[in-house]
Order: C-alpha cells, then sequence, then structure tokens
C-alpha cells in the first residue's frame, strides 16, 4: 500500500436509493415505507420550474414531521445545481429550518472542486450559526464532460464528501451521446457504452474513499435490463443504485447484497487466515485454492456489507 492514505467516508448502506419529486408528497409515505436503504426527494430535475418553491416547502416538512431515520432511511435533498438561481435558497432554507433532519446534500451536475466549496462552505456557516449538532454530508453526481474530467479534483474537495453518483441522462447529453434512453444499452455499441465512466467513477471513489453509486434506469417496465445494468455495476465496484420507481427497490437491494454462500466463504476465508497468522504464515489454503492478504481484503468488504445490511 501506498504511504499516501485517503480515510474513507462514513459507511452507509446504499444499495438502493429512491428518487422521489419533492413536488409529490403524496409519494412521501410510501417512500418512508418502501425497502429503499435511501431515498432522496429531489428538488431537481424532476420539479418543474413553476413548483420548485412548493416542492421545497414540502420537503422541509416532510423532513420535519416524517421519521425517516427511524424508518432505516439515510435522508438526503438533490438540491438544484449552482447554475439556477434556485440553489441557495435551496441550501438555506432547508438547512436552517430542517438541517438536523437531513443526512446529506445531494449535489448535482458537479463540474469543478469549486462547486462543492461552494456547497460546503455554505453548510458550514449555517451550521455554525444555528448550532446544529448535526454535521451533514455532501454527494456529488457526475454527469458532464466537465465534471468526469475534474472528477479526481472534485473527490478530494471536502472532508464532506461522502459519495459520488454516475448521472448517466445527462452525462449522455453532455457527451452528445447518440442515444434518448436513460442508462440502457445502444444496440450500436459493441458492449457498453457507459462503461468507461461508471469504471472511471468507481476508481476514483475507491482511490478516495468514497461510496459508488449508479444512477437510473429509465425504463421501469424492463426489469430485466435494469438487473442486468445494475449487475455490471456490481461486477466492476459499484455498491448501490437508483429507483426511480418503488418496483426497481427490491431489485438494487437483491443485486447489491451478496448472497449467503458468498458471506459464508468469506468468513472463512478470514478464519483460515487468522489461523494462518497466529502460525507464522501469511497465506493459506481454502477448497484447494490459495488464499492471502489480498483475499482477507475482499473478503472484509464482503462481511462489512453484510454486517451493514443486518444492522440496518
Amino acid at each position: 500500500m501506498s504511504h499516501k492514505f485517503y480515510k474513507s467516508a462514513r459507511s452507509r448502506l446504499q444499495r438502493s436509493e429512491l428518487a422521489v419529486p419533492g413536488s409529490s408528497p403524496k409519494m412521501f409515505e410510501k417512500a418512508l415505507g418502501s425497502p429503499a436503504d435511501y431515498v432522496f426527494l429531489d428538488l431537481e430535475d424532476a420539479v418543474s420550474p413553476n413548483d420548485k418553491i412548493t416542492a421545497r416547502a414540502n420537503v422541509i416538512k416532510a423532513l420535519n414531521e416524517m421519521n425517516w431515520r427511524g424508518s432505516g432511511k439515510t435522508i438526503s435533498v438533490r438540491i438544484n445545481s449552482l447554475d439556477t438561481h434556485y440553489m441557495y435558497s435551496d441550501l438555506i432554507e432547508i438547512v436552517e429550518q430542517a438541517g438536523d433532519n437531513v443526512d446529506t446534500i445531494l449535489v448535482p451536475k458537479a463540474g469543478t472542486a469549486s462547486d462543492v466549496y461552494m456547497v460546503d462552505c455554505l453548510l458550514t456557516q449555517i451550521e455554525t450559526n444555528k448550532k446544529l449538532k448535526n454535521k451533514i454530508g455532501i454527494e456529488c453526481l457526475i454527469e458532464t464532460a466537465l465534471g468526469m474530467s475534474n472528477i479526481k479534483e472534485i473527490a478530494t474537495s471536502s472532508e464532506r464528501l461522502e459519495a459520488l453518483h454516475f448521472g448517466v441522462a445527462d452525462y449522455a447529453a453532455s457527451l452528445r451521446a447518440r442515444t434518448t434512453v436513460i442508462g440502457g444499452l445502444n444496440e450500436n455499441y459493441p458492449g457498453d457504452q457507459w462503461h468507461h465512466g461508471l469504471s472511471e467513477l468507481v476508481m476514483t471513489c475507491r482511490a478516495y474513499g468514497l461510496r459508488a453509486i449508479d444512477g437510473p434506469f429509465g425504463d421501469f417496465n424492463d426489469p430485466d435490463a435494469y438487473t442486468a445494468a445494475a449487475k455490471r455495476g456490481a461486477a466492476i465496484g459499484i455498491e448501490g443504485k437508483w429507483a426511480i420507481h418503488p418496483s426497481q427497490i427490491e431489485l438494487a437491494n437483491k443485486v447489491f447484497s451478496p448472497p449467503e454462500a458468498e458471506v459464508t466463504k468469506a468468513k472463512r476465508i478470514l478464519e483460515e487466515l487468522e489461523k494462518a497468522a497466529n502460525e507464522g504464515k501469511g497465506a493459506a489454503q481454502l477448497d484447494g485454492r490459495m488464499i492471502d492478504a489480498a483475499s482477507a481484503r475482499m473478503a472484509e468488504n464482503i462481511v462489512n456489507i453484510d454486517k451493514l445490511i443486518h444492522n440496518k
């Protein structure tokens, strides 16, 4: 390992993240009772300009009157992007009026480290002024060419930063990719055209101690394609995916939960390596295969996820 080390962000279970428009309060109760690990109340793309102010008031009310954490949810708010005049009011009004009930702020279309710095600065001032006990985390959507090109600087921009999300729809638009679907495959591309972006995001997150989350899949009437996309992400290290419809929540939870047999094997790996260490050995054998320190690190990842799931 390098002598240079980046501390890992706070551990949170984030297999499924349900997007809920702030302009649709009738959906809040269903979200509260859903099996989603994460819920983000949206003030950005899912809300029309005419409804922005009303949506903000709805979100503040929901944060103060609904017990999200008591229902096993991490609760996040996606504010409007920094190039709009809604953003500063989103942050100030939500944090001043409901800051103790917010876990993270999701920043859309993060393009540079300075975008995150601005949000961090405002959060710090509001928390200090209001004497809030809760330190709010920041998560960023990487969904533009500018954001992807600056992803490493964004990843190290704030101690509050916990996770990066891949926003495939706006990313496709930013690249001028010839597609009109959200997160699906293009038959004209030999493979998964989003693999490079996802891989870049995962690598950056792991280098700097952040959680790596995949974004939306637009066709909620195609559970097989959603599951396939989630599995491709999981295979390269993604730990969760958005659900834009309640039907996608269980699909994400299943894909990003290690199977019982996998957890059992991981625990056996750790046990055998502990025995080997007590005997002065650095490696061991399990089921006819060599295991070593790298095996232990992979096994620990699986065991830690399983602990988060069962402690939910």
